[in-house]
């Protein structure tokens, strides 16, 4: 989709404050950044407002706080401090907000070449209520509008549309940034017309996030594994015992259509067929392996050896690789064998078998950065969310509206 759109490199920031919206998004733990892996692979798009004397305000999300004001646990401030140590001499300050009098006293006071990373954009209800006035009060902080966040991509946030729509009405131009087009153009190259077998291995606890994504996506793939908590949600709507595993019941019935629908559709879906339980979530938990049902009291938090073989052997035998969502509870050693071995057979269909692997981001990215196999898999992506809203074969509204090359 970038193709035809115009870049950062295609515009003259000289003396201009240029607005980038970044995904710095970036897993957190004890308030210290986990993976800096989304902040790294804006730099170049960074780097080119700055070697160029642009003005460089950053905006991001990062969690899920509540709308009402500042909350110290969801601070840009770390990712702020983080991007000073890589850029090294250039002046990179944290802003107080992201909007108001402050911030805009800070912009005043800039020169060409430093940085200003604005406060969590969800701090304000106006970014997920697409408010307009929140949006104008952004849009006039700046003359340039740089579309840099691949992993909201497919939201409808203020930032992501009515920002730019604010800028393009001021005469400003609205661009991609590099992160933006190498990931669409990775994926596009992929999806759209893909080397068959395809197969999609879709995990994460809420089947709910994803009943209509496996639905639309049934039409373009061969096979789809499925694990996860969200498995138990489907397999409950079978009628199989889960035990006391993570289970939407609400949702229940709307899962187990899915088993239908693929039918329908001649692709191949596959469920757990035996898992590793425990009667807790603790790294000291005594684990057990059921096949099939699992018993009252028993959780299913990983799935089995039987399911792993199967798994394996559809990824031996594909062309194209789709992973999004973990298999298990992979944060905790006893529930990660699966998610790090499909991990590592991923790598190999990749690197032995010429398959094209595609990395859906979030704690799949995460899984392969922690299995140091990041270099052997085609592409990680940055936007989990949205690579899954691309493979649906939906276009983004956000990208749409950038101006054209």
């Amino acid at each position: 989709m970038p193709r035809g759109k115009k870049t950062i490199d295609h515009v003259d920031v000289l003396g201009k404050t240029v607005l980038m919206r970044v995904d710095f998004n970036v897993p957190m733990r004890d308030g210290a950044i986990v993976d800096d892996r989304r902040i790294v692979l804006t730099l170049d798009s960074i780097h080119s407002v700055l070697h160029r004397g642009g003005r460089l305000l950053l905006a991001s999300h990062l969690g899920r706080p509540k709308g009402i004001g500042p909350e110290p646990a969801f601070s840009l401030a770390p990712c702020a401090a983080r991007l000073r140590e890589l850029l090294g001499n250039v002046s990179v300050r944290m802003a107080p907000d992201c909007v108001g009098g402050d911030v805009e006293d800070m912009i005043l006071q800039m020169n060409g070449g430093d940085v200003v990373v604005l406060e969590n954009l969800r701090f304000h209800q106006g970014e997920k209520n697409r408010d307009l006035a929140f949006a104008a009060e952004l849009a006039g902080l700046a003359e340039i509008y740089c579309h840099e966040s691949f992993g909201t991509a497919h939201r409808k946030d203020a930032s992501m549309i009515a920002v730019p729509e604010a800028i393009g009405r001021q005469g400003g131009a609205r661009v991609a940034g590099f992160l933006l087009e190498r990931e669409i153009n990775h994926l596009a190259e992929a999806f759209d017309e893909p080397r068959r077998p395809f197969v999609a291995i879709l995990g994460g606890a809420k089947v709910s996030d994803k009943i209509s994504s496996i639905e639309n996506l049934l039409p373009r793939v061969d096979v789809v594994l499925i694990g996860g908590a969200m498995a138990y949600t489907i397999l409950r709507g079978l009628d199989v015992n889960v035990g006391s595993s993570l289970v939407e019941p609400e949702f229940t019935r709307q899962a187990a259509q899915l088993v239908k629908r693929a039918a329908q559709t001649g692709t191949r879906l596959l469920l757990p067929v035996d898992h590793v339980c425990a009667q807790q979530l603790d790294e000291q938990a005594t684990s057990r392996l059921f096949e099939h049902a699992i018993p009252d009291g028993w959780l299913g938090l990983d799935v089995g050896p039987k399911t792993l073989q199967q798994f394996m052997g559809e990824i031996a035998k594909a062309r194209t690789i789709y992973w999004n969502g973990p298999l298990g509870a992979f944060e905790y050693d006893p529930f990660a064998e699966g998610t790090r071995s499909l991990a590592q057979v991923i790598a190999l269909a990749t690197t032995q078998n010429g398959a094209t692997s595609i990395i859906g981001g979030g704690d799949s990215a995460a899984a392969v950065l922690e299995c140091g196999l990041t270099s052997q898999m085609t592409h990680v992506s940055t936007g989990g969310g949205a690579s899954l809203h691309m493979l649906e074969g939906h276009r983004f509204s956000s990208v749409d509206l950038l101006d054209d090359d």
